[in-house]
């Protein structure tokens, strides 16, 4: 891994100018993922990178982790609450009042779409990039959100699996509390990836290293990458007719 923040630092400053964008935005959930891609985009463009920490009914903590990580990298950032926007699909969609533990993806997915819209609307202002967060085994499996956090303008983690993620964190001075976190898209109150995926992140890694693992493991991963496949590609079109 070493070097690896210098190649993505480079690369992130190559493909921004290329846009003809003069910086990038990043979420900032308070876990690793953004904490990296954070670091990086900060060393891209020392004085144009924006942080955005959008509470919606999250876990205090993650707020209190972004703000962290911002304050350590010397990163301006904006905060925008999102609880009553939400609140208000929700109770217009449904009639009823939020349940903060309810894990209906069709309710939980309006929040990182949200979160899109809010960032995108900043990178605008500002003429900058969405920078994504999404590792290489969240992508295999689907695990992001259609047009939330998978609507974004570039992925500089995306070849990475959680291991080599953490060891990128390393590399880049992320505080330990962030780089210890469970891993969760704060989807629902008490959200854990692994509980939602039914596997670990150490079985994840290991099956997209190898191609092998414990037979359910295998099986879960297939299927959620079989389902999800649509998920990686633009909408189809015919051909000329």
């Amino acid at each position: 891994m070493s070097g690896l923040a210098d190649k993505l630092t480079l690369w992130i400053k190559e493909e921004i100018e290329k846009a003809g964008a003069k910086g990038a935005v990043v979420g900032l959930s308070g876990g690793i993922d953004s904490a990296c891609v954070a670091a990086l985009c900060k060393r891209a463009f020392p004085s144009d990178v924006l942080g955005v920490i959008m509470p919606c009914h999250n876990c205090p903590q993650d707020a209190g982790d972004a703000k962290l990580l911002a304050e350590q990298l010397n990163i301006p950032y904006e905060e925008v609450l999102l609880n009553e926007p939400f609140e208000w699909f929700v109770n217009r969609f449904t009639g009823e009042p939020y349940d903060v533990y309810s894990s209906d993806m069709t309710i939980a997915n309006i929040k990182p779409r949200l979160r899109m819209i809010t960032l995108y609307y900043l990178a605008a202002r500002h003429n900058y990039l969405v920078v994504g967060t999404g590792n290489r085994a969240e992508l295999v499996v689907g695990h992001f959100t259609k047009y939330g956090d998978g609507g974004v303008d570039l992925l500089p983690i995306a070849n990475l699996v959680k291991y080599q993620v953490k060891e990128l964190a390393k590399e880049l001075g992320i505080p330990q509390q962030i780089i210890d976190k469970a891993p969760s898209a704060g989807l629902w109150l008490g959200h854990c990836d692994e509980e939602e995926m039914g596997i670990t992140y150490k079985e994840l890694d290991h099956y997209i290293m190898t191609g092998e693992g414990p037979e359910r493991a295998k099986g879960i991963i297939e299927e959620l990458a079989r389902k999800r496949e649509h998920k990686k590609h633009l909408p189809p079109i015919p051909p000329n007719l």
